[in-house]
C-alpha cells in the first residue's frame, strides 16, 4: 500500500500466478486421489469444512476487532516490479490457507468422475477471477483514501465474510455426495 500502484499490481500478479500454481497442484492431485479413493472425498470435505468454519470464527472475530489499518512497506524495503511479482508467488505459495482454500474450493467444484475439462474449467475461471481481484486491490488499496474507507468498512466487510464462510462451511459439511 505504501510502495504505490505499480509495486502492488507486479504483488498481485505474484498471487494470482500463485492461486494459479495452487488450483492446478489441487486439481491433480485431488482428482488423482478421488480416482484412487473415494472415501478421501468425505475427509476433505469434512476438513475444507471445518476450514471454512475456521475462517468464519477469524473473520467474525475481526469485524469486532478494534486495530487500526495502516498502510506500511513489506519487510525487506522496497523491490523491482519483478521484485515484488517473485514476492506474492511467494507469500501465496508459502501460505498454508492458501492450499487448504484450494482443497475447499476444488472438493466443492470436483466430483468423483468428473472429466478433466470441469477441473480445467475451475482453473481458469477461478485464476481470472484471480488476477481481476487481486488487481482491484492493488489499485483501490494504493490510495490513502481507500485505507481509510475500508477501515470503517471492515467490520461490516469481515461480518459478511463470516456469514458467507459459515454458510458454505456448514453446507460442505452437510453435502451427502
Amino acid at each position: 500500500m505504501s510502495v504505490g500502484r505499480p509495486s502492488g499490481i507486479a504483488l498481485a500478479m505474484g498471487l494470482a500466478t500463485g492461486s494459479f500454481t495452487w488450483s492446478i497442484m489441487t486439481v491433480f492431485g485431488l482428482s488423482a486421489t478421488l480416482a484412487a479413493d473415494a472415501s478421501a472425498l468425505l475427509a476433505i470435505k469434512i476438513f475444507g469444512g471445518l476450514y471454512l468454519l475456521w475462517l468464519a470464527y477469524k473473520s467474525f472475530r475481526s469485524a469486532t476487532s478494534h486495530h487500526d489499518m495502516k498502510a506500511k512497506e513489506l519487510a525487506g524495503g522496497r523491490h523491482t516490479p519483478f521484485g515484488y511479482l517473485k514476492r506474492g508467488y511467494i507469500i501465496q505459495m508459502t501460505n498454508p490457507k492458501a492450499a487448504l482454500a484450494w482443497i475447499a474450493i476444488i472438493s466443492v467444484g470436483l466430483k468423483q468422475g468428473a472429466p478433466l475439462w470441469v477441473g480445467m474449467a475451475i482453473v481458469i475461471g477461478i485464476f481470472l477471477l484471480s488476477i481481476v481481484i487481486h488487481l482491484l486491490y492493488a489499485v483501490a488499496f494504493s490510495t490513502p483514501a481507500m485505507v481509510r474507507i475500508y477501515g470503517h468498512a471492515r467490520p461490516v466487510i469481515q461480518g459478511v465474510l463470516g456469514t458467507f464462510f459459515t454458510i458454505a462451511g456448514l453446507r460442505l459439511l452437510a453435502s451427502r455426495s
